[in-house]
């Protein structure tokens, strides 16, 4: 289950979000097809989707064209959007962004055609039948353990960068905006909490200032580089980082 969990979190964090939303490092093939099997498992809609609600989120943050937009309380931030239509902002102005890069992916256009099977696969029926096969453990165990409870966590976990790491913490590099840097989050969430630092810097493959605390997303993308499985790490200079918490930041780092 914390197997699956781990993948699970790689295919959001690595994948979904600083691959393909932020085009943070680039990818080889097999590295790209293990992601997007890795994104499958998680569950959080194909990764053209994910990344079209990500990068408005990051476009138009805070406003209603944010489909998770925080100022509309915590609910509504962690699942509620989930439950309601789109806002027409969130729509009009989500349709002026380019994402040409994506199509252009032929890892991401297989994954968004047999999305729903992959999904079936990858998030149901492995983490269920491996270990009833390999270890004799009961399917009754291995679907509510590996299977089930891992999903909410994981769902529950993504969906606190969206809610609690825009609301709770401090903002060392930029207190003029909502997301903070939240610890709890970044345990939970492999890295994903440093949110004030990855809004000022969304370009940075690391979202956090390399060397800072708990980020096994960035070694997990380092130790792929060592494999030459990823090129062109992208990083915030530390003095530009230095300069922009002299400037804007809370004093708090």
């Amino acid at each position: 289950a914390y197997f699956c969990f781990l993948m699970t979190a790689l295919g959001v964090t690595a994948g979904a979000h600083r691959l393909w939303s932020h085009r943070s490092y680039k990818a080889k093939l097999p590295l790209r097809i293990f992601l997007a099997a890795a994104n499958s498992m998680a569950f959080q809609n194909d990764i053209y989707e994910w990344v079209r609600d990500h990068r408005v989120h990051h476009k138009f943050s805070e406003t209603d064209a944010d489909p998770h937009n925080a100022m509309r309380g915590f609910f509504f931030s962690h699942i509620g959007w989930l439950f309601v239509r789109k806002h027409r902002d969130v729509i009009e102005k989500g349709r002026k962004l380019d994402f040409t890069d994506l199509l252009d992916d032929p890892v991401v256009r297989f994954q968004r055609k047999y999305y729903k099977s992959s999904v079936v696969l990858m998030c149901f029926l492995i983490p269920t039948f491996v270990p009833w096969y390999l270890w004799g453990e009961s399917l009754w165990n291995a679907y509510f353990l590996a299977a089930i409870l891992r999903y909410t966590i994981s769902l529950n976990i993504t969906w606190l960068v969206n809610s609690a790491a825009h609301m709770y913490g401090n903002r060392p590099y930029d207190k003029h905006i909502s997301p903070r840097q939240n610890t709890f989050v970044a345990l939970g969430a492999i890295g994903e909490g440093f949110h004030n630092y990855h809004h000022t810097f969304p370009f940075d493959y690391s979202a956090s200032e390399l060397g800072l605390k708990f980020n096994p997303t960035t070694w997990f993308i380092d130790f792929m580089f060592w494999l030459g499985l990823v090129t062109d790490r992208r990083q915030a200079p530390k003095e530009v980082i230095q300069s922009r918490k002299e400037r804007t930041g809370d004093g708090s780092a």
